[in-house]
């Protein structure tokens, strides 16, 4: 009993007794973000094993397939290029351990050139100027091995970096910041620069899961040349470095450390691997697939300080990784991996904005017609109501559908500002790669949006919804169709025949659009003037469903005036032009009179001519100065540099 007793003491833990010390020891509530991806999804999943005080942040409003099986209150939504919406969480749930996994651009799929800067650097700027703003215990970001680039053979973190991708100048970028912040303002942050991590979720068409998936039906998929190497260093002993990362921040802050095996390993040798956990026969084919050009013949790390500072090392030999990835794989990835292949169909995220006034009862549906059309064209999605201060029971209906669906955000205004600003309101914080706009009365048809959507993977960067005809009042219609070609004449920008605010916009239309400063705006108008490449689609536009329309004669004319006055010069012009006439018939008229004097001195004058001729040119000037006026007036409403709404509450649904 004595010597089991003595012996057991010094009988050296397991990876995973290890791991559960240390996640133990951190101090909650923790947040993973980037917990979609596959560094950050198993890092939570192994939290998870041991503690409920973790959350998963994702910047989908779905949860990703790695993910599939978490607790919903487990998992935030948020994104980082949105200080706003970091600040919420954070003001909610006051992190104590952060644990930054997110990233875009590492893969070829990944070629969003201006998403890969505002993830990894302008995201990780967010998330520190907001975590240094609270009491944080630690903070460990996710670096890369890429960051040293063309200097890959082995490195030391004191070494040059010499980084040769869009991908890896961020990462490189990153270091430098935390080591900013760490150093200079005493942030708790560390950078962990980590090699090629392999294991569970990893992304399937990744060298080792196509290994595994083709070694299981005695086979190899395409491959490299031989000769180049990488240094591997499986899943588990990676989320170990993190969580020690973490546990001894005070000895690493402001540092980036590797997270590497010491070894370089060759594709030869992990093929050579494979060969024997499976019983291949066949011998694999070298070549058959091209290098990313960034790619180098070595690329493999030295850990000294990572042990040296934190005790870790790499503790998984290749082929008990490979083996433990390869029976993960059989057990769980086909049924993942099924909905991964769903979710990666999602090509864009839509965002639908709704002006919403008196349109209590229309909104239900137009929720339902908006998720189904949404989810028939299978794209991700969110729908923002903004209320602009109806009088009736708006707000509590919309709190319903924010509290019972997390693709629904509203947003309330303290006044009503009108319909321009309320999408105005709606387009700021909108996330999607575009933006719908849409009345609340359902005279917008959303099921138009599936055609929509087909010219805009054609290309289009705005298409509007042309109305070839209209239910309802056909006086009305009448002066909308009259009102459309009137202003299409005088306007100095080609504006769309019978098109009003119903379009899909291009994210990059949309963000020209919120940095325009004017306060009044005519969004059709101005949609018009930022260029791009525009078209429209044809439909009938129907009567309202519920209510009546606040429309009137007076606010249509007031609306028609609002629209020329901002877009055309030409009643300043015809007042030019006009005035150069009665000049020019002013001299022709005394030329007349003097001759009249002369040939006929008899003649009498009239009085009536006189009062006419006064009151003609009375009414004239009249014209002129409320013509004058008019664009004073616009002048006068934009300098006072008014904001265009102001929002008394935005409301998302809480985890």
């Amino acid at each position: 009993m004595v010597y089991g007793h003595f012996f057991s003491i010094f009988t050296p833990m397991s990876l995973q007794d290890k791991i559960q010390a240390e996640v133990l020891k951190l101090e909650g509530p923790i947040v993973v973000f980037g917990a979609g991806g596959f560094i950050g999804a198993n890092l939570v999943r192994t939290i998870l094993q041991y503690r409920t005080d973790v959350f998963a942040v994702t910047s989908k409003p779905f949860i990703p397939w790695r993910l599939d099986d978490i607790n919903p209150q487990n998992i935030l939504h948020c994104n980082i290029i949105k200080k706003d919406q970091i600040a919420a969480i954070f003001n909610k749930h006051r992190f104590k351990t952060i644990f930054d996994l997110a990233a875009y651009g590492a893969y070829s799929k990944q070629a969003d050139v201006d998403r890969t800067y505002e993830t990894n650097f302008i995201g990780l700027l967010n998330l520190l100027e907001v975590t240094s703003q609270f009491s944080i215990k630690a903070f460990v970001h996710a670096g890369s091995s890429s960051e040293y680039g063309l200097n890959a053979s082995a490195p030391k973190e004191d070494a040059p970096l010499q980084p040769n991708s869009h991908y890896a100048v961020t990462k490189a970028g990153a270091a430098h910041m935390i080591k900013f912040y760490g150093t200079i303002k005493d942030v708790p942050v560390a950078n962990l620069r980590y090699y090629s991590i392999y294991g569970a979720y990893e992304e399937p068409d990744r060298l080792i899961p196509k290994l595994i998936e083709n070694g299981m039906k005695g086979t190899y998929p395409p491959l490299v040349q031989p000769d180049i190497s990488r240094d591997f260093v499986y899943i588990d002993d990676t989320v170990y470095a993190t969580l020690l990362s973490a546990t001894h921040i005070q000895n690493i802050k402001g540092q980036s450390l590797n997270i590497a095996s010491n070894k370089k390993t060759t594709i030869r040798d992990i093929a050579t691997t494979i060969k024997e956990i499976f019983g291949i026969q066949q011998n694999p084919e070298w070549g058959d697939m091209p290098n990313r050009k960034w790619d180098l013949q070595e690329w493999y790390g030295d850990a000294t300080l990572a042990k040296q500072l934190l005790g870790w090392q790499s503790e998984t030999q290749l082929k008990d990784g490979l083996q433990k990835t390869a029976d993960w794989q059989k057990a769980y990835s086909m049924p993942l991996y099924e909905k991964k292949l769903a979710q990666d169909k999602i090509r864009h995220k839509l965002s639908a904005v709704i002006a919403c006034y008196k349109d209590e009862q229309a909104i239900p549906y137009m929720y339902d017609r908006l998720s189904k059309t949404f989810q028939k064209i299978g794209v991700d999605y969110e729908i923002i109501f903004v209320n602009d201060c109806s009088p009736d029971n708006t707000n509590a209906v919309l709190q319903k559908l924010v509290n019972e669906d997390d693709h629904v955000i509203a947003i309330e205004h303290s006044r009503n500002f009108g319909s321009q600003s309320a999408f105005l309101s709606g387009m700021e914080i909108s996330t999607g790669d575009g933006v719908i706009l849409l009345d609340g009365d359902m005279q917008d048809p959303p099921e138009l949006i599936e055609q929509f959507y087909a010219e805009y993977l054609k290309g289009f960067d705005v298409i509007y919804g042309r109305r070839v005809a209209r239910e309802g009042n056909q006086t009305l219609v009448s002066f909308y169709k009259m009102f459309y070609r009137l202003f299409r004449s005088v306007s100095y920008v080609p504006i769309p025949l019978d098109a009003g605010d119903f379009s899909l916009m291009d994210r990059k239309v949309v963000n020209e659009l919120i940095k325009l400063p004017e306060t009044d705006q005519f969004m059709r108008g101005l949609r018009a003037w930022v260029g791009f490449k525009q078209t429209g689609v044809d439909y009938i536009r129907p009567e309202r469903m519920f209510g009546v329309t606040t429309n009137n004669m007076r606010k249509n004319v007031a609306w028609a005036r609002k629209a020329i006055f901002s877009f055309s010069f030409v009643p300043l012009e015809l007042l030019t032009y006009l005035g150069w006439s009665l000049t020019l018939l002013s001299f022709i008229a005394i030329i007349i009179q003097i001759i009249l004097y002369f040939v006929m001195p008899g003649n009498p004058h009239g009085v009536t001519t006189i009062i006419v001729l006064i009151l003609f040119f009375g009414g004239l000037q009249m014209l002129g100065i409320s013509i004058l006026g008019e664009y004073q007036a616009k002048i006068l409403e934009e300098t006072k540099r008014r904001p265009k709404f102001i929002r008394r509450n935005i409301f998302k649904k809480e985890y």
